[in-house]
């Protein structure tokens, strides 16, 4: 083991922060329990009016979004060959992988038998984009775990099963690409199909290729995020020049989406709705010039990508657009009953959060994550 290795090994975090997210994960598991004991109309304010709520809006449209980071690193590393950011494609794959966990445990959860789930893997229907999604995130959550089994072999030293994995890498990553470039366009097909209950702002056919796009700069600077977050978790050195570049790459994929989502907003209509000033076009202004306009700008200026604190905060605000974006397509901006979210809904999304957040805090101190040599 490196000395870089120990020195994670050896890190605690700080006990208080680990008891609390305990305590989340057995409220959760509670709340997880009551709702598969007594079904969605006793845990949850769904209805036929609103069947789709916090775990969807949240858990899947947004995790999902924010897992792209998987997808996008490792074509930057494996497919394009740009071996210097090599030392985040662990942590990244690793994050990626957790939040496909959280959005497949949020699909369970909002299914009404879930002990249904596997049937689309059987029952086939053909014409519908939600297959498509149930597939590719089944299917990729199964990649993703595999790519993780690679630092967890080397952790194990089990060598043969290391160098199997490694010679699957390749193709596991192209197929990663292609199931995550599949369904995060498809869960925009989602709501293209619902669109009489799209608010016109948000409304558009190309709803596929914004999602899409928006993932992409999702991915890349929730990648600068967490590799902040771990570097002041674990004391250990932030690769600021690759996070700086990365910030790069994220601002010319922001311009692109501002692009697109200014000539989808003419093309569709909705620019007749910009200014009528409601609480829609109030939400649509903060998302885009909050959460693209802002970021894009910022982080096109090299000061901005040089400093740590200002790179971090550029990222969280870009974050914060795609978050913003998935809320006001599927909720804010879509019509349905009035929905507010029962403390059931609340506590099993954080209480899968915090098991995420424990089981990365568990997996970086024992296996190698961070000491992953260039290939």
């Amino acid at each position: 083991m490196t000395a870089k290795a120990e020195s994670i090994a050896a890190k605690r975090s700080i006990p208080w922060g680990r008891i609390f997210l305990w305590i989340f994960v057995l409220f959760g598991a509670f709340a997880a329990a009551y709702r598969l004991w007594h079904g969605l109309g006793a845990a949850t304010n769904l209805s036929d009016g609103r069947p789709w709520g916090l775990w969807i809006s949240f858990d899947v449209l947004c995790g999902v979004a924010l897992a792209a980071g998987g997808f996008t690193i490792g074509a930057i590393v494996k497919i394009f060959h740009i071996k210097r950011f090599y030392p985040i494609l662990r942590p990244t794959i690793l994050t990626a992988f957790l939040g496909y966990v959280i959005a497949a445990g949020s699909i369970l959860f909002d299914i009404g038998l879930p002990w249904r789930i596997w049937h689309p893997i059987v029952y086939h229907n053909w014409h519908s984009p939600m297959l498509e999604v149930a597939l590719c995130v089944m299917t990729y959550l199964t990649v993703l775990a595999l790519e993780v089994s690679d630092a967890f072999f080397e952790g194990m030293h089990w060598k043969l099963p290391k160098r199997i994995i490694e010679g699957f890498m390749i193709p596991l990553v192209i197929l990663g690409i292609t199931l995550s470039t599949m369904h995060q366009s498809s869960l925009g097909t989602l709501y293209v199909l619902a669109s009489k209950r799209v608010f016109d702002l948000w409304k558009t056919s190309y709803l596929p290729l914004l999602f899409f796009i928006s993932a992409v700069a999702a991915g890349l600077t929730m990648t600068i995020i967490e590799s902040n977050l771990a570097a002041s978790a674990y004391e250990i050195e932030a690769e600021q020049d690759l996070l700086a570049d990365l910030g790069l790459y994220a601002a010319w994929v922001l311009l692109a989406y501002l692009v697109l989502k200014i000539a989808t907003l003419i093309g569709s209509g909705g620019i007749h709705d910009l200014f009528s000033g409601g609480a829609r076009s109030a939400i649509y202004l903060v998302e885009v010039i909050g959460g693209v306009v802002l970021p894009m700008v910022l982080l096109f200026m090299p000061s901005i990508r040089k400093s740590r604190k200002a790179l971090l905060r550029t990222a969280l605000l870009a974050v914060l657009g795609v978050v913003l974006n998935r809320f006001d397509v599927s909720f804010f901006g879509f019509y349905g009953a009035p929905y507010v979210p029962t403390w059931m809904e609340w506590s099993i999304t954080i209480g899968m959060i915090s098991a995420a957040v424990l089981f990365y805090d568990f997996f970086v101190r024992h296996f190698p994550v961070f000491q992953h040599e260039h290939e």
